[in-house]
């Protein structure tokens, strides 16, 4: 099951190696849920994913994408928000648009970027 908040990163930990081969990397946001108290978030990272982070830098508007995991050990329980994605907000809080190629201001296609549709097609509406 896959969840998504948005919310100020706050925090980037540290890659930690555990064991021989295993990394972990924690960050920590600041959520943007319009509560009366402020709601600090951790995620937890593994292995190649412990880089989707790097690119961000603290007081960046993020939108993070995660599992919600949980496991028992020794009579114990432990819950675990694993982000698998990381996107970088803009201002309108919609996730940032990929780097254009194109010369047009503030990288948006022109008109004539438009694709060409065939009138020709049999679709019923």
């Amino acid at each position: 099951m896959s969840f998504e908040i948005t919310g100020t990163l706050v925090k980037k930990y540290e890659v930690e190696t555990k064991g021989e081969s295993f990394r972990v990397r924690d960050f920590v946001i600041k959520a943007n849920d319009g509560g009366q108290y402020d709601n600090f978030v951790k995620f937890q990272t593994t292995q190649d994913r412990t880089s989707i982070i790097d690119d961000m830098n603290e007081g960046d508007e993020i939108k993070v994408h995660f599992d919600l995991r949980g496991r028992q050990w020794q009579d114990k329980y432990f819950t675990n928000l694993n982000a698998w994605r990381v996107e970088a907000m803009t201002a309108g809080n919609t996730p940032a648009a990929p780097a254009s190629n194109n010369d047009t201001p503030g990288g948006f296609p022109s008109a004539s970027d438009e694709p060409m549709v065939e009138a020709d097609d049999d679709l019923p509406f």
